[in-house]
């Protein structure tokens, strides 16, 4: 039995966390698993009932938990999963794109993972004002650089691809910061001479993932950069719809969508919760690596290709070209994981 906790967010994330709840009530009652399930509550509804936006009770039990799955919240995101990165020291953000069949992607041959930073760089939120100046500290740390650096060459060392891993910078600029990085990736490349390895600076490597995205296999980068290139890589293999992320720790992982709350279309039942799927996918993952659990890799497996399969068979949602509602979509992917 697997303690799951499930922060169900805002906008449309308690339809996401409905579909979520489906599924893994479906992998309880037919795939031999069991997982309990626990709801809670953070973001801008928590804030304005509470008055704050990740209450202890929601951390506590977050704590207790093996993994957690999280929804979409709106304009107080970063007062929740900043803190819950910072707090549970989930030090790596695994942001895959994959082309899937019938989506507006690039090309058809796309699988990439970018592997960000999670803990420094501007998103430290150290700014201040200095007269009429604004200024933000940029803090870029040895043992933080080369610990995502080992993050990025294991994922390349057990993906099956190309086997390379791309550390993408600034250091002709921010020589300091940026070539603190860099050579810290450089480093950690030497201990895995069947890796390859090379360098890129930010800009070339954001006209690359439009001009060769086939080209990229692991991605290592600083969290600003990081988050930048993720969502472009996202647009590349057809929208944030299907753009599944995690947060990782050594000991714990976080998992959610890429995409907001999207407040406009919460309520009408036509939100598409592959991306979130695609997390929980990436979680049984990381829980069957975690322990040595290979009925976890086989359900998620089993997600992934049911999902691949609907997809391609142009049982979409409406947001990438398809008719289905949030529910309709939700049942389809429950039936056919029973199958």
């Amino acid at each position: 039995m697997y303690k799951i906790s499930l922060i169900t967010g805002d906008g449309i994330g308690p339809e996401l966390s409905d579909s979520a709840i489906s599924v893994f009530d479906t992998i309880n009652d037919k795939l031999g698993l069991k997982f309990d399930v626990t709801e809670l509550s953070a973001g801008d509804k928590t804030l304005k009932e509470t008055g704050e936006a990740l209450p202890d009770d929601t951390v506590k039990t977050i704590k207790q938990s093996d993994a957690c799955m999280k929804a979409p919240v709106g304009e107080s995101a970063a007062d929740v999963i900043v803190v819950l990165r910072r707090i549970l020291d989930l030090y790596a953000n695994i942001r895959p794109a994959k082309s899937y069949p019938h989506m507006p992607a690039l090309r058809d041959d796309i699988d990439m993972v970018i592997v960000r930073e999670n803990t420094e760089d501007l998103y430290t939120g150290k700014e201040f004002s200095l007269g009429n100046a604004a200024v933000a500290l940029r803090i870029i740390s040895e043992d933080a650089s080369k610990r995502i650096a080992k993050y990025a060459f294991e994922t390349a060392v057990h993906r099956n691809s190309m086997k390379k891993v791309t550390c993408v910078h600034k250091s002709n600029v921010m020589r300091v910061t940026d070539g603190l990085f860099a050579k810290a990736c450089a480093e950690i490349s030497k201990n895995y001479p069947d890796v390859a390895f090379e360098e890129m600076y930010v800009d070339a490597c954001a006209m690359n993932l439009i001009r060769q995205p086939e080209k990229f296999d692991v991605i290592v980068t600083t969290n600003l950069f990081g988050d930048i290139l993720s969502d472009e890589s996202s647009q590349v293999v057809g929208g944030l719809g299907m753009a599944p992320a995690a947060n990782v720790g050594d000991n714990f992982a976080l998992f959610e969508p890429v995409h907001g709350a999207a407040f406009d279309i919460a309520g009408k039942n036509i939100a598409n919760p592959s991306s979130f799927l695609l997390s929980m996918k990436m979680m049984l993952d990381w829980l069957g690596n975690k322990h040595n659990d290979s009925k976890c890799i086989e359900v998620g497996t089993k997600l992934e290709s049911t999902i691949f399969d609907l997809v391609k068979s142009g049982v979409k949602t409406k947001d990438i070209g398809g008719d289905m509602s949030t529910l309709d979509f939700t049942k389809h992917i429950t039936d056919n994981m029973q199958k």
